[in-house]
């Protein structure tokens, strides 16, 4: 006998305006509010609240922690999150850095790629490079199926130097720890890649069937410069 929905799913599933969804908002909201001496970087909104909720399946007490610690994250790294405007990282972008893949995985999650080669450490430092991580982080998060279902990223770690090893200091790479976790793949990595993607969602330079990197790439550039007026709103040097 199959087992149905736990309570979390179900939550998960309901929409935005749902009574149930909007008290974990109410009650998430009344936590932040009252926590003494915090200045919060964003407007306590819904649609900002409930992020932290579903991506911890409505567990009050972990989205709560979540909230936190994405505030003290965001305030600790400026060299980072102070500026998220496009134009801080359009090289990096404009070489064909990073993408994202026009499906989501069989479980929902939205898949990114990281190519290491593009990263040229005489132009871009560490911080910039993990700037570019978070506008996408940011953007998102906004949708309904990441915020339930999370994301899975591809390191191409092709063209990967030791002039990028030293750009990622003791300093950088505690900072990055705190909210990233990467899985490396082997050698053989389009094998690899094909056990835990389908080839119909994978680009062609990966054994995949879809657009290359540098369109899905290009695509996703133009997506970030759209999205210019949102980043400028939550940069931090637009709350000072």
């Amino acid at each position: 006998m199959s087992q149905g929905p736990t309570a979390a799913e179900r939550l998960n599933d309901l929409p935005d305006h749902s009574p149930r969804v909007r008290s974990a908002v109410a009650e998430l909201r009344r936590r932040a509010e009252a926590e003494p001496g915090q200045r919060w970087l964003q407007p306590l909104t819904d649609s900002f609240l409930v992020r932290f909720l579903r991506a911890r399946d409505f567990n009050l007490d972990l989205a709560w922690r979540l909230l936190k610690n994405y505030q003290k994250w965001r305030i600790e790294c400026p060299e980072i999150s102070a500026d998220l405007q496009p134009s801080s990282v359009l090289g990096l972008l404009h070489a064909g850095y990073h993408g994202i893949l026009r499906s989501r995985d069989p479980h929902g999650s939205k898949v990114l790629i990281y190519r290491i080669g593009q990263w040229d450490p005489k132009l871009f430092t560490a911080y910039e490079v993990f700037r570019v991580s978070l506008i996408t982080s940011e953007l998102i998060v906004k949708e309904i199926e990441t915020q339930r279902n999370g994301v899975k990223a591809i390191f191409d770690l092709q063209g990967w130097r030791f002039a990028h090893a030293f750009q990622i200091s003791p300093a950088v790479a505690k900072k990055i720890a705190a909210v990233l976790t990467v899985y490396m793949h082997g050698n053989n990595y389009m094998q690899s890649l094909t056990e835990h993607f389908p080839v119909s969602i994978l680009p062609q330079e990966y054994g995949g069937e879809e657009v290359s990197v540098e369109e899905l790439a290009k695509e996703w550039t133009d997506f970030i410069m759209a999205s210019a007026d949102y980043l400028q709103s939550i940069s931090l040097v637009a709350q000072e």
